[in-house]
């Protein structure tokens, strides 16, 4: 049997696809593996490239793959799509991965640490717990408007309602709906105290973190976009540029283009959304300083506001932001503030 080189794996939840071919494109193995399996196949194999596409629990794979001595490459799904043959199964999944892995023009994506997933996964845990928060006041809210009672603006006017449920000052609705009112109060609360331990973990980790330190002195920038930024891009030089980092966030126009004529849309909205609305949010509040202070450090945000809205200036910092983040990043620096001229 010729000897592998090349490896291409489509992992699944229980039974995993392997195509391996040899230095000269032979197939040598086109098979099955169960998943109790997979580490003992690739522990007898000589070191190799493997390319696995960057879905669910491919990092965990790449991690212990790597530990055997392996190069494990992960690629964008929708990079892999295109060199699948004709109909979708695992075993062309698996030949496709094999062909796109040795492309020289493949972008491929750093395996992230488990301490990075870690604090992503404090991120998203978060962010689960605000939607929840949200659904369960806007169903309180619905609740009461059943009854004729329509909350104030804002979260402080429905917790006053609530407050009047707990101590049984609204006599006009019936006690099976203060109990069910209450209940959603309780969750509601719980909701908060979570939300909070969150993001104390998340500052606890950013204090030790040198690299989500330096990116906090971007302005727009605290605490939650910096370790966001820090755990989602373990390897800043896989980009060319900062244009290709906020590429990658999808914070660049959509173009159109053919024929020489450049034809620019809305931002593309592709990769990280997450990244993506973080930043825009901070810029926003930069903007808002900005305006409440009445001068900021980027005169040319001063001319774009002048020419467009708000939010429109909001994504072309948010790209800026981008750009500046990736240089700390590559170059290991700390960020030098513009110094400020009041009135610009």
């Amino acid at each position: 049997m010729e000897e592998i080189t090349t490896i291409g794996l489509d992992i699944a939840k229980s039974v995993f696809q392997v195509h391996a071919i040899s230095a000269t494109g032979t197939v040598v193995v086109r098979r099955q593996l169960k998943r109790r399996y997979v580490l003992q196949f690739f522990a007898g194999l000589k070191p190799c490239l493997v390319g696995i596409e960057a879905c669910a629990t491919a990092h965990h794979w790449g991690r212990e793959l790597a530990a055997l001595g392996h190069e494990v490459r992960l690629m964008p799904p929708r990079y892999v799509k295109p060199y699948v043959k004709r109909n979708k199964n695992d075993a062309a999944d698996a030949e496709a991965i094999c062909e796109a892995v040795t492309r020289p023009n493949m972008r491929f994506v750093p395996i992230k640490t488990a301490d990075q997933q870690s604090i992503l996964m404090l991120h998203r845990t978060r962010m689960l717990f605000i939607r929840q928060r949200t659904m369960t006041i806007n169903a309180v809210r619905a609740h009461f408007a059943e009854f004729g009672i329509v909350a104030g603006i804002g979260r402080n006017g429905l917790l006053e309602l609530l407050h009047l449920i707990r101590k049984g000052e609204k006599p006009e609705i019936p006690a099976e709906a203060c109990l069910c009112l209450a209940a959603l109060a309780d969750q509601i609360d719980l909701l908060k105290q979570r939300i909070l331990e969150m993001d104390r973990q998340i500052m606890k980790w950013h204090r030790v973190n040198h690299l989500s330190r330096k990116l906090e002195g971007i302005p727009g920038v605290g605490p939650l976009v910096a370790t966001a930024l820090a755990a989602s891009i373990p390897d800043p030089s896989v980009f060319r540029s900062g244009r290709d980092l906020s590429a990658w966030i999808g914070l660049v126009p959509k173009q159109n283009s053919s024929g020489g004529k450049e034809k620019l849309g809305g931002i593309s909205k592709a990769g990280n959304r997450y990244l993506r609305q973080l930043l825009v949010v901070g810029a926003l509040a930069v903007i808002k300083r900005a305006k409440l202070l009445g001068y900021t450090r980027h005169p040319w945000l001063v001319s774009l506001m002048e020419r467009r809205p708000a939010k429109v200036a909001a994504i072309a910092l948010a790209n800026k932001i981008a750009r500046i983040a990736w240089a700390i990043m590559s170059r290991n620096e700390p960020y030098r503030a513009i110094p400020v001229t009041v009135g610009n």
